[in-house]
């Protein structure tokens, strides 16, 4: 009686603080979804505080609660309310969780600094848009208890995809990347996918707000009838982790074996404004890179051998590779016969209308080099950042005088997609060039598997911030997902070799210089999601939205 007693207590101060929360008007109402999105980045590495979504994502549904029935002649002004919360909840995830940013417009501060404002505030703001339209959506279908949880796990999901696509996309800081911070939790990403893992993570960190005040006020149940929706969204918590250590653990008692091939991961640690500047400065650069490919370590005394695959960070050598034959000459000599490096470098090209020494077309290249200083393979970057590699409407904002964070003048060139690279003698591979990494879905060609992925990246961009660390999180979900090791050669962030579960087998951190020599571990067969993609989310989806609507109908309209 007297545990009962206690739980009726505390059911009653939580629908408490619901009510009051669902009361709060103007700008209060809207300053508490701010700093509920703002405390959900928590969630994010390089905090990975999970837990706090069980108090943040709550706090929006309740507040969505207050702002009314949407009953016919009301709901364009409910629907808009809710927008607005949504977009003011958005705006601060965004907000704290992409303030990094900002560290690109202060690499030439004196060209670009006065931009800062904008990017760190406009960027979020936009976003904040896809947040908007889902609490609005939900909104509209509001249920009542947990039924209404369900629909705004599905309307969340929905506009998280489309802010995944939309506009070539940014599905950077997805709530379910929250799973990283557990690497069993990670394993549901074989299944659904980082969509998937955010339908998931909503449906069990929003379970507490079906303590509704507007169900119970007029006659409270008891506590422990009260408690049925968050024990089983607990449990269902409970159930990923232990399906997602059982995964683990039978990985570990039956680990497939290496490949074979051994991986050098070069990482330099070059300052970015060390780069394309003098020709000393030039020299210099590139014989670092030729002594860490070559130079003996603890675990290869010996050096490299014939059966290594060395890679390079993007932009790796500060000149046109392909028009520079006396360095990729040096290349070829630092390896040993049947070696390879993975070298990421800009690409020229004249125009097709123009002559040949006058280059104006570009990409953001990936090069294969052997031991005789021939490229082997070359792949051109297909997912380009807005503003970074190419201005959006460029004709239109250039007038407003917004020019691209890159060296060259002119946006870079589009290449023709992912690709699966033949290394001879080597498991092929898919490519990723930097941002490439963070699409869902979208990393490997759809008619031939890879058996590993590498993911060359430039973080120097975003100094010693959170972003290399969110960067790096979602590589390692990318390889959970489809099954294959992730090798991973940052410039400046954070290098790692990734296994197909998504771990880290072995990383180098930030503000650091070294060489990580691993074997690569051989590819899983394909996961359920490499197979179906977001096709079995859609079907989840659509089978959740049908159960929140069977046999109640939804608030008046």
């Amino acid at each position: 009686m007297r545990f009962e007693n206690g739980l009726s207590a505390a059911v009653y101060h939580v629908e408490r603080i619901a009510a009051e929360l669902a009361e709060l008007r103007g700008w209060r109402r809207l300053a508490a979804a701010f700093l509920a999105g703002a405390l959900s980045t928590l969630s994010l590495p390089p905090y990975d505080f999970f837990p706090i979504l069980f108090l943040t994502f709550p706090v929006l549904v309740w507040l969505l609660d207050g702002v009314g029935e949407p009953t016919r002649s009301r709901r364009r002004r409910v629907m808009w309310r809710a927008g607005l919360l949504g977009w003011w909840f958005g705006f601060g995830y965004f907000f704290l969780g992409l303030y990094w940013i900002g560290h690109a417009f202060l690499v030439e501060a004196d060209k670009f600094a006065f931009l800062l404002p904008l990017a760190v505030t406009l960027l979020p703001a936009g976003l904040a848009l896809f947040t908007a339209a889902a609490a609005a959506l939900a909104r509209l279908f509001w249920y009542r208890g947990y039924r209404r949880i369900a629909v705004f796990a599905v309307a969340w999901t929905i506009f998280e995809w489309l802010r995944g696509h939309v506009l070539t996309g940014f599905p950077w800081n997805l709530i379910g990347q929250s799973f990283s911070a557990s690497d069993a939790l990670l394993q549901a990403g074989a299944m659904v996918g980082a969509y998937g893992l955010s339908f998931i993570a909503l449906l069990i960190v929003t379970a507490p707000a079906t303590f509704d005040s507007r169900v119970h006020a007029a006659r409270r149940g008891s506590g422990m009838e009260l408690l049925a929706a968050p024990a089983i969204a607990l449990a269902g918590l409970a159930l990923v982790w232990l399906a997602g250590v059982a995964r683990l653990s039978a990985a570990d008692i039956a680990a497939p074996e290496a490949t074979g091939t051994s991986i050098r991961i070069v990482h330099p640690n070059t300052p970015f404004a060390d780069k394309w500047d003098d020709e000393g400065r030039i020299v210099a650069i590139i014989g670092q890179l030729l002594r860490m490919s070559r130079e003996p370590t603890p675990e290869r005394p010996q050096g490299i051998d014939g059966n290594t695959v060395v890679v390079w960070p993007e932009n790796a050598v500060p000149v046109l590779l392909a028009r520079e034959p006396y360095v990729l000459s040096a290349i070829g000599r630092a390896l040993p016969p049947g070696a390879q490096v993975i070298v990421g470098s800009n690409r020229g090209e004249p125009a097709p209308d123009g002559p040949a020494n006058h280059l104006r077309v570009f990409y953001n290249s990936l090069y294969v080099v052997d031991a005789t200083g021939a490229i082997a393979a070359t792949y051109d970057k297909h997912h380009l950042v807005p503003f970074g590699e190419y201005v959006p409407l460029r004709h239109l904002l250039g007038r407003l005088g917004l020019r691209q964070l890159v060296q060259f003048q002119g946006s870079f060139d589009v290449g023709p997609g992912p690709v699966t690279l033949d290394l001879p003698g080597m498991p092929s591979v898919s490519p990723l060039i930097c941002y490439e990494v963070i699409f869902p879905g979208g990393i490997v060609a759809p008619d031939r598997r890879p058996q590993w992925l590498v993911n060359i990246t430039n973080d120097a961009w975003f100094g010693g911030s959170i972003g290399p660390h969110q960067h790096l999180s979602q590589a390692r979900l990318r390889a959970v997902e489809q099954g294959l090791p992730l090798v991973r050669s940052a410039n400046s962030g954070i290098s790692a070799l990734i296994d197909p579960y998504g771990r880290l087998v072995e990383s180098l951190p930030l503000d650091t210089q070294g060489v990580i020599d691993a074997a690569l571990p051989a590819a899983l067969p394909p996961t359920l999601y490499a197979r179906l993609g977001d096709g079995f989310l859609v079907l989840l989806l659509i089978a959740t939205a049908l159960a929140a609507s069977f046999g109640r109908a939804p608030l008046k309209r």
